[in-house]
């Protein structure tokens, strides 16, 4: 089964390949859980986005399945938070796994591979609001920004690092006795503050380390991603 997923995946990647600058990628959020057996076949298709320059695919897992079992330990409550943010700018109810949330606008539940190749795509196709621009100083980013056409609000500047692969022997709960491994699995979420884009915007924020760095701007607490950008 999970190779039929990938390889269908990869069809529909070959059928709506994106149009985008690689400075300019598009943002797919997947929220899951180690506790969760619908997992492993959303997780296999971030493994599949996790190389290319044109996206920037995180794992948020979240805590809402530790209590069956099994303690998933890349969780953490603020992941599950911007989940219930998300749901509540949809005017949804619930919150489950897995979800993929493309560009802070398009959710996709479940493991579709078409559905995320055509918003990828789709969110690919849109100019951008904003140029932004990372750069490493040492133990520090330097984050710059300009705004390309007005703002409708405040945009909110996150940052984040990720690890690019972990792998996990599961020993409870619905995955008991899997191994699995984990794409880009995110850890350290921040909000730097907040920008109004009438002026460019200038951050200096600390990153020691080698792991991987990202930086998204966002409308309000879980609107559209108007920019994001990354170093590896």
């Amino acid at each position: 089964m999970k190779h039929f997923v990938l390889a269908f995946f990869a069809m529909a990647l070959a059928w709506a390949q994106p149009v985008v600058a690689q400075d300019n990628p598009v943002v797919v959020e997947l929220y899951t859980s180690q506790g969760c057996s619908s997992c492993p076949a959303a997780d296999a298709i971030l493994h599949e986005l996790a190389d290319r320059d044109d996206v920037i695919a995180l794992a948020l897992h979240v805590d809402y399945w530790d209590y069956i079992g099994w303690k998933d330990p890349f969780a953490s409550p603020a992941h599950t938070k911007r989940q219930r943010a998300y749901a509540a700018a949809g005017q949804r109810r619930t919150i489950y796994t897995p979800e993929m949330i493309v560009q802070g606008q398009t959710d996709i539940v479940g493991a579709k591979p078409m559905k995320l190749s055509e918003a990828i795509a789709k969110h690919a196709r849109q100019a951008s609001a904003v140029a932004l621009e990372l750069e490493r100083r040492g133990d520090m980013v330097r984050i710059q920004a300009r705004a390309l056409a007005d703002p409708a609000e405040p945009l909110t500047v996150h940052m984040m690092r990720y690890t690019p692969e972990r792998t996990t022997q599961i020993k409870r709960g619905e995955n008991a006795g899997k191994t699995l491994r984990y794409a880009n699995v995110v850890e350290g979420w921040q909000v730097l503050g907040t920008w109004d884009g009438t002026a460019p915007l200038s951050i200096d924020a600390p990153a020691a380390g080698a792991l991987p760095t990202v930086v998204i701007l966002q409308s309000g607490k879980a609107g559209p991603i108007r920019a994001a950008a990354r170093l590896r």
